[in-house]
């Protein structure tokens, strides 16, 4: 539905009329929403709320970037979706929803993972950049591109019970004044490992729009400088103060970062304190069909096992592994994997610490097992 940049049609005046009559908004306001550019970087959980809420408040137009497709295990919480995209591109997807709730905007669609060749181009295209990542890499080149480009970001985090949001950029400090470095990959589980309560991605996506709304429309206190933390077990907001760095690598003093670098996590087995052995799924396959007595090692919780597990494999959670391990043969190899990676690289350095001197890794987990041997192992 197209329409001039300045002006409204009678149908956008109507729908926009209770935000309009707010005197801080007004007209002008409103027409700087519909002028602005604003870019989402990923349509899952985090970035579901505040495409809604920006589409709805008639943002002009909104990007959204995201590789991935729709499955199963995300609809608990990304709302942009519902059971009948399963295995459709998210972005397509979410442009369908968009356009249902307003038809006014513009919908970008940008199905492919950010690099270091692409972010700044995606990036320079729009005025403010939204994160709505599930994995750090992506979050430090958004981070890395955004001060490059002089523009603002919204960051966005959540674990478990708990959410982060916060504005980096504008001579403000950005989020390496608060994580310098990427940390292990093992030190760090995503929400597909850790889980997350539905409800909180939402309710920090939901901050992360009415912060952009408040920054177009030049109203309010912003973020920036402020890092708000959401206990949702206790419903408490609490808010930490945040300071430009002078030794931070990007923005201070003497910075050593001066170009995009592709931020890519270690495999989990090199940041080990010591060499951990890994075997590839398919080659572990290969093994198992010649010997079906093989040993293999699950790490994960209990509940994870009843939702998808390995015919034959043997349960000890990581999370009692230290008071359940006895049985776990010595003089045979120990094939070890969790869901992912970053469990199996702790159980697999504690057993070697208990005189195991043949266990190793399963790259990539059940999930790869699920993608490359099994199919009919859900991947959730």
């Amino acid at each position: 539905m197209e329409n001039p940049i300045d002006q409204f049609s009678a149908g956008e005046k109507i729908r926009y009329a209770r935000q309009m009559i707010l005197p801080m908004i007004g007209q002008a306001g409103q027409l700087k929403l519909k002028k602005a550019r604003v870019l989402i970087v990923g349509a899952g959980g985090l970035g579901s709320s505040p495409a809604i809420y920006l589409a709805a408040a008639g943002v002009g137009t909104i990007g959204l970037i995201d590789p991935d497709a729709v499955s199963l295990s995300n609809l608990h919480r990304q709302i942009l979706h519902d059971t009948s995209d399963i295995d459709k591109p998210k972005v397509d997807s979410a442009y369908e929803k968009l356009k249902k709730i307003n038809p006014y905007v513009n919908i970008d669609t940008h199905q492919k993972k950010l690099n270091a060749e692409n972010t700044q181009t995606v990036c320079a295209d729009y005025d403010l950049v939204i994160d709505g990542t599930d994995n750090l890499p992506s979050r430090y080149l958004i981070n890395d591109a955004c001060f490059f480009l002089r523009k603002n970001f919204l960051f966005g985090g959540v674990f478990q019970f708990e959410g982060q949001v916060s504005m980096f950029g504008a001579g403000g400090p950005c989020y390496r004044c608060i994580f310098r470095e990427l940390p292990p990959q093992n030190e760090m589980p995503s929400c597909a490992e850790a889980g997350v309560m539905g409800v909180v991605p939402g309710i920090i996506g939901l901050m992360q729009a009415n912060e952009a709304i408040k920054w177009i429309c030049q109203m309010g206190e912003t973020l920036l400088g402020r890092l708000l933390i959401f206990d949702a077990l206790a419903t408490r907001w609490r808010e930490v103060k945040v300071k430009k760095d002078p030794g931070c690598p990007l923005c201070g003093n003497h910075p050593t970062i001066h170009t995009l670098e592709e931020y890519n996590w270690p495999c989990a087995a090199e940041t080990s304190a010591a060499p951990i052995q890994e075997i590839p799924v398919r080659d572990l396959k290969k093994l198992r069909d010649a010997d079906p007595e093989l040993y293999l090692l699950d790490v994960r919780e209990k509940v994870e096992w009843d939702i998808a597990c390995i015919e034959g494999a043997h349960l000890k959670p990581s999370s009692i592994l230290k008071q359940n391990f006895v049985d776990i043969p010595k003089d045979r190899p120990v094939y070890c994997f969790c869901k992912l990676g970053g469990r199996s690289v702790k159980a697999v350095e504690f057993l070697k610490s208990q005189g195991y001197s043949n266990v190793i890794k399963v790259k990539g987990g059940i999930q790869a097992w699920a993608e490359e041997v099994d199919p009919k192992v859900p991947r959730y």
